[in-house]
């Protein structure tokens, strides 16, 4: 069998479909016009029963102020705050007032008027696609010159009760200020953690510490040692300056006194024996006894006491009583002796001065004496309590520092405790109230907004559904889609036609004498469907077979379905109107169609001719619909198709075939899924492809074409393509 090659070779574009171009945009959106207006009108629907249950919103506003202090660190260190941080910084607020713990404290402060209300009613999250009923937005914040950062946010409730929209902020403003009193104490408590637990301990050691000092001072009876030592030594110092006066004084009063004696002596042996009855006198001895003893106790109140302090005074008192009651008794005593003379002329001569006198120095030997050994002891005294100081200054030493230094620990710790906790109470964020909530106010019930939404929306996810769909559809659904990615000559583009008998004209071609007139076969032929474009296919078929002829022509496709076999019958009646006797071979023995449309017999058929190997008359085996139209139906269905096809008796009697024929006519299976097209092709002179828009793919169309690379493939036809894809291919 002769085969025409192609005079330049078909390439195949494998490319995979890339995105949408935009010019193709009016094709695809007019091609998915449907889909754009069913998503438009569900959209439009939606929106509608929307507008039409919608309820009147009230919103209620108020107005918060957040102050976040800077630390003096912070101050100084910083000279602008970062704009990035003062985002950042609102975004936290928000997120904080619309927490769902602060919320589901207004929720359950509002419990008692609105018993249903939950916290999905507040924060909107039961309905994700409706908008939050409760909203927080920033309003036009500042920044102050001592860097206080200072934002203000608006918070809005949108309800169908005004009243209920006011509640709900009134009990958020309340949740707010307990949050803010919370937050600075518990900021307060963290801060202040340290201190509070050293405090006790602190305060413990001062009073362990004091008690101490008070037990060492209660003990020893003084406030300071060292004082109390410079005090024993001035007073050391000045008992012996006294004592030194106090032995000068008496050396003087004893000389007076043996001078006084021996003047008395001299006077008169008198004075003697008022002498010895003056050492007889237990009275006198008593007198100055008592004399000695209030001596002694005036000089040790003088070491304490000044002249004017009343125990002094008192003493000196006693003393001169005690004095003029000496004087009384000696001068009973000088008298006594004056009335019982001895001798006559005893008393001749006696000076009644010198015995006052006399007495006078007696009783101050007796007081200086007595004070002597009074300061004497004193001085004893004190110089034994000098030599336990060093010991109790050393202990008072020890004690003191421990007390002063938990008084400046302790004090340090209060003085930090104090400027801690102004440091803490001044940072950190404070709420502050600038508007009360107000009653709700009419916001309208957003019908216009929902049918314009609507209206507007609908075509938009009409549109991106489309393109979406187009992205994901790898199907063709154009010619010039096809030549673009086959490469092939694009032999006509046919509208969708009519399997059978609708609207076909005549062939109005004289019937053969030597054909049967049968009213069945002669019906057959109006199942030949008759369009201007099958004509100028055929047309372009014939201009290609120059300057050789297409004897058998196979059609095909790459999956079944795409109306191969109704293309195959049109051109049948295009060739005919050409004075063309056609051949029709049904050669889908899997699955042929060919039979049914014409409404012929399928008992006998191509199958069965491959198997009579026997006979050279094929007439036996055609059924004729038309003078110059046979059919070759594909028969019963064999056990092996692929073995009847590629014999050679099929070669055979296609040959015999294109002898006996003009034009011979296969109408073969799919490509893809079976190899019966690929050995039919093998002897043909020329294939067809037929593929129908928006059925094959590009990936299945490139397989098929693939197949047929080799061979003598003549072009393809666009079948049932919409009269929109031709308007906007011209």
């Amino acid at each position: 069998m002769t085969k025409i090659s192609l005079n330049q070779e078909q390439q195949v574009t494998t490319s995979a479909q890339g995105a949408a171009d935009i010019r193709q945009l009016p094709t695809i959106l007019l091609r998915r016009r449907f889909l754009i207006l069913g998503v438009s009108c569900v959209v439009m629907s939606a929106a509608s029963v929307l507008a039409i249950i919608a309820k009147p919103t009230y919103q209620s506003n108020m107005q918060i102020l957040v102050n976040s202090n800077l630390s003096e660190a912070a101050q100084s260190n910083t000279q602008v705050p970062d704009s990035n941080s003062q985002i950042v910084d609102s975004t936290t607020q928000m997120k904080l007032m619309l927490s769902s713990k602060l919320l589901q404290k207004a929720v359950d402060l509002l419990h008692s008027d609105y018993p249903n209300i939950t916290l999905q009613d507040i924060n909107g999250q039961k309905e994700h696609t409706k908008k939050a009923p409760l909203e927080v937005t920033p309003e036009a914040g500042s920044i102050a010159a001592n860097k206080v950062f200072n934002q203000a946010f608006k918070v809005s409730f949108n309800d169908d009760d005004p009243v209920k929209a006011q509640r709900v902020l009134q009990a958020l403003q309340k949740v707010y200020q307990n949050y803010n009193k919370q937050q600075q104490k518990e900021r307060l408590n963290q801060g202040l953690a340290f201190v509070n637990t050293r405090l006790p301990q602190i305060k413990k050691e001062v009073s362990k510490a004091e008690k101490n000092l008070e037990q060492f001072r209660q003990k020893h009876k003084f406030l300071d040692p060292e004082v109390q030592s410079k005090i024993l030594l001035e007073s050391l110092a000045d008992i012996q300056q006294q004592l030194q006066i106090a032995r000068a004084n008496l050396q003087d009063v004893n000389a007076r006194y043996d001078n006084l004696e021996q003047q008395i002596a001299s006077s008169s042996e008198q004075n003697t024996l008022i002498s010895s009855r003056l050492n007889q006198s237990s009275r006198y001895q008593a007198l100055l006894s008592e004399i000695q003893k209030t001596e002694l106790a005036l000089a040790k109140e003088r070491l304490r006491y000044t002249d004017d302090y009343p125990s002094v005074q008192k003493l000196k008192q006693q003393r001169q009583s005690q004095l003029l009651l000496l004087r009384q008794e000696v001068k009973a005593i000088t008298n006594s002796s004056k009335e019982k003379p001895l001798f006559k002329g005893q008393m001749v001569g006696v000076d009644p001065t010198l015995v006052d006198e006399f007495i006078l120095v007696q009783t101050t030997v007796l007081g200086l004496t007595a004070n002597e050994k009074n300061l004497a002891e004193s001085e004893q005294r004190i110089r034994s309590e000098l030599n336990k100081y060093p010991s109790l200054i050393a202990e008072y030493n020890r004690l003191l520092p421990k007390v002063e230094s938990s008084h400046k620990n302790l004090d340090q710790l209060l003085q930090a405790q104090q400027s801690l906790g102004l440091k803490i109470a001044q940072e950190g964020y404070n709420w502050q109230v600038l508007a009360e909530p107000s009653l709700g106010t009419y916001m309208g019930n957003n019908r216009l907004f929902l049918l314009v939404g609507g209206a507007v929306i609908g075509p938009i996810l009409g549109i991106l559904a489309a393109l979406i769909l187009e992205k994901f559809n790898d199907a063709i659904y154009s010619a010039g889609d096809l030549k673009k990615l086959t490469n092939l000559r694009i032999l006509g583009s046919v509208p969708k036609l009519p399997s059978h008998g609708v609207k076909n004209r005549r062939l109005g071609l004289p019937w053969n004498r030597r054909r049967s007139s049968d009213s069945s076969v002669i019906e057959a032929t109006t199942k030949l469907p008759v369009h201007e474009t099958l004509d100028m296919i055929y047309q372009n078929i014939q201009i290609l077979k120059y300057p050789l002829h297409f004897k058998s022509l196979m059609f095909t496709s790459a999956l079944p379905g795409e109306g191969k076999t109704t293309l195959v019958l049109g051109l049948v009646a295009s060739a005919i109107r050409m004075h063309r006797r056609v051949l029709v071979i049904d050669a889908n023995l899997h699955n042929p169609s060919l039979h049914k449309i014409l409404e012929l017999s399928n008992d006998w058929g191509l199958s069965l001719l491959l198997v009579d190997e026997t006979t050279t008359d094929f007439q036996d085996y055609i059924q004729p619909i038309h003078p110059s139209i046979d059919i070759l139906t594909a028969g019963p269905e064999p056990e092996d198709t692929v073995k009847l096809l590629s014999s050679q008796r099929m070669k055979e009697l296609i040959e015999l075939f294109e002898q006996s024929y003009d034009l011979v006519l296969i109408d073969a299976p799919p490509i893809l899924g079976t190899v019966d097209a690929r050995i039919v092709a093998s002897f043909c002179n020329g294939i067809v492809m037929v593929e129908r828009m928006g059925k094959v793919t590009r990936t299945e169309l490139t397989q098929a074409i693939e197949i047929f690379n080799k061979l003598n493939l003549i072009g393809i036809i666009a079948n049932e393509v919409s009269n929109s894809q031709k308007v906007l291919a011209s």
